[in-house]
């Protein structure tokens, strides 16, 4: 793949930290299984801690130059409401938030349908680090280097026939242990959908890690979408059900706000939300006087994805 033009910065290869690197050289000799059985707990004996290291290699070629805001900035700066609605609620609410063990059912239409552990599930796929660019809809933006792998590598496996044309997720309900959900700030438990070449294109990921550790809580622990052409609210967290429909999944904020976030949320500087401009963003870490920067079509990705929508009105479908 074609790689994007993208501000000066470190090389992917710079990314992971030296002691990081060698961990997981270690690792690697291993095998996924070993890790597995830690990372995402599932029927394993207990949870790795947020600081285990994962197994991984680098893809360049799907991996952005910008440099990566630091972790602080990445796992303290969070919109996840089943935490909170303040950017700091997560971190700090779901600490003890329990990933293991860990489920998630497949159904809709496919050939192969269930529930499955989350180990089970990724036991076989090699994981990747991609250094992604993330743009929310509030035109704040990050730069993030998450482990995973394509999303389409899982989805495969269940054999979806030809009258699934979408792919819904669903997140964890659990109001005992995510406190933002006790109160109807929106409809629980949260859900969000892709079309099935959305969900199929290459670039789209499932994540288990961050900075080439176990994925934090607050950034979606154990298994969250990332979607990098669109803003941040599509990319769903603590997935616990994948679905292939038919129709046009019902989704979380397009329902709540539909003149506000519509079901693609393509990043689009000439579509302004109702009560901002989208047209260029903040980036995390510049400090506040740091000016702004433009928003790029599909976040930068638009080489890779414009086709995805040829022939569609990106402001009537957006």
């Amino acid at each position: 793949m074609r790689k994007r033009t993208s501000t000066p910065g470190i090389r992917p290869s710079d990314i992971t930290p030296e002691r990081v690197f060698h961990s997981r050289r270690a690792l690697l000799g291993a095998g996924f299984g070993l890790a597995a059985a830690g990372v995402v707990g599932g029927r394993a004996a207990s949870a790795a801690p947020a600081t285990g290291v994962l197994p991984f290699t680098l893809d360049r070629a799907d991996s952005v130059a910008d440099r990566p805001n630091s972790f602080e900035d990445i796992s303290t700066y969070n919109n996840y409401y089943e935490f909170g609605t303040g950017k700091s609620d997560p971190a700090r609410e779901a600490q003890h938030f329990r990933t293991s063990p860990w489920s998630v059912t497949i159904g809709g239409e496919a050939e192969v349908r269930g529930t499955f552990h989350l180990e089970d599930l990724l036991r076989p796929l090699p994981l990747q680090e991609r250094i992604y660019r993330f743009r929310c809809v509030e035109a704040w933006s990050m730069v993030v280097p998450w482990v995973g792998f394509p999303l389409r590598d899982l989805l495969q496996r269940f054999k979806p026939n030809s009258n699934a044309k979408f792919v819904a997720f669903k997140t964890l309900y659990d109001p005992a242990q995510m406190p933002g959900q006790r109160v109807p700030v929106l409809p629980w438990p949260y859900v969000e959908g892709l079309r099935i070449d959305e969900a199929m294109h290459p670039l789209t990921m499932l994540v288990v890690g961050l900075y080439g550790k176990v994925l934090p809580n607050q950034n979606g622990a154990p298994l969250r979408l990332i979607v990098p052409w669109k803003y941040g609210f599509k990319s769903i967290k603590a997935i616990v059900e994948i679905q292939f429909t038919r129709t046009q999944p019902a989704t979380t904020w397009s329902g709540a706000a539909p003149n506000e976030y519509g079901f693609y949320a393509n990043v689009n500087p000439a579509v302004d939300h109702p009560r901002w401009s989208q047209a260029t963003e903040r980036r995390l870490g510049g400090g506040l006087f740091a000016p702004r920067i433009p928003t790029l079509p599909f976040n930068g990705y638009g080489a890779e994805v414009a086709s995805l929508y040829r022939g569609m009105d990106l402001r009537r479908y957006f």
